[in-house]
């Protein structure tokens, strides 16, 4: 008999859902992480009586109720609705695209004349979109890209949006109806107190090691668990035998200002080129914070090097065969993977919980 019926690699979401119903079922868990705290991404700090999101703006948003029913178990959300702003050169647009950026851009009224703009310009592109510049001006017209999409994206990436696969833009939202409200979800909101509140409820009852690298102390921790699962960097797990996936990182740039409310909404995306961060988040307006002064953080986008944090999967066709490699690896192995890094997946935080749930089923009903 082992010491726990699972070792846990990793501390994020995925993770934390997973041992929430591995305790739940009687099971033994011990979780290992390599930073300092629990969480993963989801982390917050205290500054100023202000819940900080350390690794950038988190709004909990889903259509599934199963998953809304869930974290509601286990902390209160507040109503906060994702209303961003765009910045491009000191001009205000509202995103999603809508009737309120249309109005702003054009000097428009109506659907109608907002329509007949849009589809005007769309026409310019002909044929299949070669690059990711033709796949958005063929979704939302050349003023919208200039203004709101190109800068963004190529700060995002770090290219020229013509030397960018269209693939990365499958779909452009864009509404027809003055609606600030992002996204289309059902339910939305940000835990009362903070995401600390769901993440402390999550490993309740979880033996915890932080500062730990399980890819530095695989046997030890192997030996003391009768299954692994394992949620950090596939490619890390293997030695990086095939080579290393690429990511994109971003590096964070938080300050407190002695003011009551520095730009009056939680996210501005500053959609220039020159501007070299992507956006500012004002972290109070996340829970209609009153205090005194403000926390804001500069997010800056970067090329990810061993070390830092890998942020977003660069899910290109090369990346992808090389994903492959080390999953066909994995999958001759008995270990159990998840999570948007052992997945190499950009996902949103409903969908980590929704796969974890699929996990669940096969192992613990």
């Amino acid at each position: 008999m082992k010491k726990y019926d699972y070792v846990i690699v990793g501390g994020g979401l995925f993770a934390g859902t997973f041992a929430y119903f591995a305790r739940k079922a009687g099971k033994t868990c011990l979780i290992v992480e390599k930073r300092e705290t629990l969480g993963g991404n989801l982390y917050c700090e205290d500054m100023e009586g202000i819940h900080v999101h350390k690794y950038g703006a988190h709004i909990f948003h889903t259509s599934n109720r199963k998953v809304w029913d869930f974290v509601n178990s286990l902390v209160e959300f507040n109503r906060y609705t994702n209303s961003p702003i765009a910045n491009y050169k000191g001009e205000i647009y509202n995103m999603p695209f809508n009737m309120n950026t249309f109005s702003k851009m054009w000097g428009v009224a109506t659907p109608a004349e907002a329509e007949a703009i849009i589809s005007r310009q769309k026409a310019a592109v002909k044929g299949e979109p070669k690059n990711l510049e033709e796949q958005a001006i063929s979704l939302v017209g050349e003023d919208i890209y200039r203004k709101l999409i190109k800068g963004y994206t190529e700060k995002q990436w770090g290219r020229d949006c013509k030397n960018l696969p269209a693939f990365i833009i499958k779909r452009l939202p864009v509404r027809y109806t003055y609606d600030n409200n992002y996204f289309n979800d059902l339910y939305q909101g940000i835990p009362i107190g903070g995401y600390n509140v769901l993440i402390n409820a999550l490993f309740e009852g979880c033996d915890v090691e932080l500062g730990v690298d399980y890819n530095e102390n695989k046997e030890k921790y192997n030996a003391l668990g009768e299954k692994v699962l394992y949620t950090g960097m596939l490619d890390a797990y293997y030695g990086y035998c095939f080579g290393k996936l690429e990511y994109r990182s971003l590096k964070f740039e938080t300050e407190v200002l002695d003011e009551k409310n520095h730009q009056g909404v939680a996210v501005v995306n500053y959609t220039d080129r020159e501007t070299p961060y992507t956006r500012v988040i004002e972290h109070k307006h996340f829970e209609f914070g009153t205090q005194d002064k403000t926390v804001i953080t500069k997010e800056y986008p970067t090329d990810w090097e061993e070390g830092m944090e890998p942020y977003y999967p660069v899910n290109d066709e090369k990346n992808q065969e090389l994903y492959q490699k080390y999953r066909e690896l994995a999958d001759k192995e008995e270990i159990l993977l998840g999570g948007r890094l052992a997945e190499y997946k950009y996902y949103d935080m409903d969908k980590v919980i929704e796969s974890a749930f699929g996990l669940v089923e096969k192992e613990l009903q």
